[in-house]
Parts: structure tokens; C-alpha cells; sequence
């Protein structure tokens, strides 16, 4: 039986800012991307099919997934800042109770996201462009996996308390163990089985029992760090839990919400289009999957140096987390670019499907400089009291700095302008964001100051 490694302690106040990215970034990477490779090579299963009608269909249920996952994000973002802020405050048995209350909140809040989504389907995918086959496939897949949502929302939760508490190894195993079974699920179900792209459904959902079982013995039976909620206490918690997770998750809807209005304004060029689309879609998280977990990973830095009142450390964070992430985008960036046709021909399309996926892979470095900085950006604002901000840029650039300019794009240029017209809104709001973090943790440590002066007096 594995023993503790001291993850009571608040593990992220001393040492190296610059190791403590590296590293939680790093391990956070391997098992989030993981996942994202797995749904990469869904897709490219489905895709080998040679039913563009179903690649579309999996792109459609990929984006109402991706509206699940963005909620459960924003709860997990609650979890880890809460528990993270009162390990760096010395309590740890305020943080395991903040543990419990939280998990049970995620966990109710996804049963519940489920069981009023599925009603909807018939409505929503229509409204994203779905028609024909590709609005059966999407409907089955959804009703295959929509409904583990719950045990998804746990495991997530679950790994977030494990970032808290500086265990970055087990956090990343808690995805990894959830990506390597859906890597030999799907080639299994899709086509041994002959399920098709409902294959890829039930992998998903078998995944998420496993994610779930790693989390558990991670966060409670080696670190001990879930209470037993009590209904006295789940009610005093709830409140700050909502407080950091309900502008969290409306930041993290952002991105589905201006993904869907992107889907339709492609969806008017065709099945090619979509399906294009819905390849990109996968690409972006494991080319960039990096970036997705730093912005999980600085959170706890700067949560525990909030908690302890180090101020210059957060600072520090934040600039290495920055410099990380321009690192990793400019060699990401270049990669894709190298590739691009070799990335597209993989998929066995042609003509515009093809075409268009290259193009993006051309354009994508530069824009995703600026998102890294918008996600770094947002870490901060979301784990140090500020999540207003984080709602505040995301959904300005999801609207002004994305729809508009892709549908004009669109307009005089096709399907490529509206790809480079959702690019350019990232760098204005990507600056500014960073800025924007900088000056918060300057403001905190100057109400800090003077909350202090009086006592010295």
C-alpha cells in the first residue's frame, strides 16, 4: 500500500516557480493528452469509414461533449483553488472538507446537465447544422455517452483535487488510465465489432468508469484528502464553490458557444466543410493540449502562494508559465506547418476537406500564441478572486473577436476566411488579458499591505 508523500503540505510555496510549471504542466499533459490523441484517433476510425456524413455527425456530438466538459471544467477549476487556497493557509482539514462538498456538487451538477440535455437533442443539433446521417449519428452517440456525464464530472473533480495537492503523478494518471483504454476500445468496438461511430461512444463512456476508479484511489484511499460531506456543510461550502466556478464556467462556455455559431456558419458550405471542421476540432487539443493543461496547472501554484501571501512568487508563476507557453506554440506552430498535408492526407480526404484542414494547420501557431497567453490569463483570474475577468475576455473574444470577424470572412473568402476571421480575435484579447493578470496580483498585494499596516501600528 503506497504511503503519502506529504501532500498535506502546501508544496508549491518554496522551490523553483519555472519546475513547478515544467513539471505539473508536464505530467497534467501526458494524461490530458492522452485523451485528446484517443478522440484524435476516434475520429480518424470513424473517418475510415468513408462516410463524410459520419465524420460530421461525431463533429456535431463533439461540440455538445465539449459544452459538457467546458461545465465540468469550471466545477474542477472550484475544486482545486479552494482546496489549494486552504492548504497554503496551513488547514488541511478545512481543505479535505471543501474536497468532499465540492466532488458532491460536481457530481450532482453533472447527472443534472444530463438529464436536461438529452431532451434537447432533437432541437439543438438541427440548430448546429445537423441533417440527415449526420444528425442520426450524432443523436446516437449522444445518447450513448451524455449520460456518464456524472462519472465524468467525479473523476474530474477528483484529479483536480490531486493538482491541489501537488501530486502531479497521479492526477496524470487518473487521464492516462482513461485515454489508454478508449485507445484499445475503439479499433475493438468501431470495427471488430462493427459498431461504427457508436463504437466510439461506448469506449468513451467505459473510459470514464476507469478515469473515475483511478481518481478515487488517488485522491482518498493514498492522500486521504475527501471528508464525508454533511448537509450542514455541503450548504455552507456551496456558496464559494459557485462563487469561483459559476463565472469559470461561463468562461470555459465561451469556446463551445462560439464553436457551435462557427459550425454554422460553415455548416452553409457543406458536409466537406464539417467534416473539415470537425477534424480540426480534434487536432487543436493534441497539438495544443499543452496549453490546456498549464492553464490547470498554474492555478494551484498561484492558489497556494495566495494562501500564503507570496505575492512575488505569483508574480514569478505567471511569467513562467507565459514563457512556457510561447516555447511550446512556436514549436508546436512550426510542426503543424511542416505537416499540414501529410496531417490532412492521414484522414484519407481530399479536395476541400483536405485543403481546408492544411490551411488551418498553416495559420495555427500565431493564433494560439495569444490563446496561451488568454489561458495563462485566465488561470490567474480564476484562482485568485478575480473570475470575472476570465468570464469578461473569454466571451469577448468568443463573440467580438471570433463570430463577427469569421462570418465577414466567410463572407468574401469562404470557408478559409472564416478559419483566418476566428484566428485574428486572439491577439488583442490575449494581450490585454495577460496585462489585465499582472495588475490583479499587483492590486492583492497592495490590499494586503495595507490590511496589514493598521496591526503594525
Amino acid at each position: 500500500m503506497n504511503a503519502p508523500q506529504k501532500p498535506q503540505q502546501a508544496v508549491f510555496v518554496s522551490g523553483s516557480t519555472l519546475r513547478h510549471v515544467a513539471v505539473m504542466t508536464t505530467t497534467a499533459s501526458v494524461g490530458l493528452i492522452a485523451i485528446f490523441v484517443v478522440d484524435f484517433l476516434s475520429l480518424l476510425y470513424v473517418s475510415r469509414l468513408g462516410r463524410p456524413e459520419a465524420t460530421a455527425g461525431v463533429g456535431y456530438a463533439t461540440i455538445v461533449l465539449y459544452l459538457m466538459v467546458s461545465i465540468n471544467v469550471g466545477l474542477m477549476i472550484a475544486v482545486a483553488a479552494l482546496t489549494a487556497r486552504a492548504l497554503g493557509a496551513g488547514d488541511r482539514e478545512g481543505a479535505r472538507r471543501i474536497a468532499g462538498s465540492t466532488l458532491t456538487v460536481m457530481t450532482i451538477c453533472g447527472l443534472v446537465l444530463s438529464l436536461v440535455m438529452l431532451p434537447l437533442l432533437p432541437w439543438l443539433l438541427p440548430k448546429l447544422g445537423a441533417h440527415g446521417e449526420s444528425l442520426t449519428v450524432a443523436t446516437s452517440f449522444l445518447w450513448i455517452t451524455l449520460p456518464s456525464n456524472a462519472l465524468m464530472a467525479l473523476g474530474m473533480g477528483l484529479s483536480g483535487v490531486l493538482r491541489a495537492v501537488g501530486d502531479a503523478k497521479r492526477a496524470m494518471y487518473v487521464t492516462l488510465a482513461g485515454g489508454i483504454v478508449t485507445a484499445g476500445l475503439d479499433p475493438l468496438l468501431i470495427f471488430g465489432m462493427g459498431l461504427g461511430p457508436d463504437g466510439a461512444a461506448w469506449a468513451t463512456v467505459f473510459s470514464r468508469i476507469v478515469f473515475l476508479a483511478v481518481g478515487f484511489r488517488g485522491a482518498l484511499s493514498v492522500h486521504k484528502m475527501i471528508a464525508r460531506p454533511s448537509w450542514p456543510v455541503l450548504r455552507r461550502d456551496v456558496r464559494p464553490t459557485f462563487a469561483i466556478a459559476t463565472p469559470a464556467i461561463l468562461t470555459n462556455l465561451a469556446n463551445p458557444i462560439a464553436n457551435a455559431c462557427f459550425f454554422a456558419i460553415i455548416a452553409r458550405f457543406g458536409d466537406q466543410a464539417i467534416a473539415a471542421t470537425a477534424i480540426i476540432d480534434r487536432l487543436i487539443p493534441v497539438a495544443f493540449g499543452v496549453l490546456f493543461a498549464l492553464s490547470g496547472a498554474v492555478g494551484p501554484i498561484l492558489a497556494q502562494n495566495w494562501g500564503a501571501q507570496r505575492y512575488d512568487r505569483m508574480r514569478r508563476a505567471l511569467t513562467d508559465a507565459v514563457g512556457f507557453a510561447a516555447a511550446y506554440v512556436a514549436a508546436a506552430g512550426l510542426l503543424l506547418a511542416l505537416l499540414r498535408h501529410q496531417i490532412a492526407a492521414l484522414f484519407g480526404t481530399g479536395g476541400e476537406t483536405a485543403e481546408l484542414v492544411a490551411f488551418f494547420c498553416l495559420i495555427a501557431g500565431p493564433m494560439w500564441l495569444f490563446v496561451g497567453a488568454l489561458f495563462v490569463a485566465n488561470a490567474a483570474f480564476n484562482n485568485l478572486g478575480m473570475p470575472f475577468y476570465s468570464t469578461l475576455f473569454s466571451w469577448g473574444r468568443a463573440t467580438l473577436g471570433t463570430v463577427p470577424l469569421a462570418w465577414l470572412g466567410a463572407q468574401y473568402a469562404g470557408p478559409k476566411g472564416a478559419l483566418a476571421g476566428a484566428a485574428l480575435g486572439a491577439v488583442l484579447f490575449g494581450i490585454a488579458a495577460l496585462v489585465t493578470a499582472y495588475r490583479g496580483i499587483s492590486r492583492l498585494e497592495g490590499t494586503a499591505q495595507a490590511a496589514a499596516r493598521p496591526s503594525l501600528a
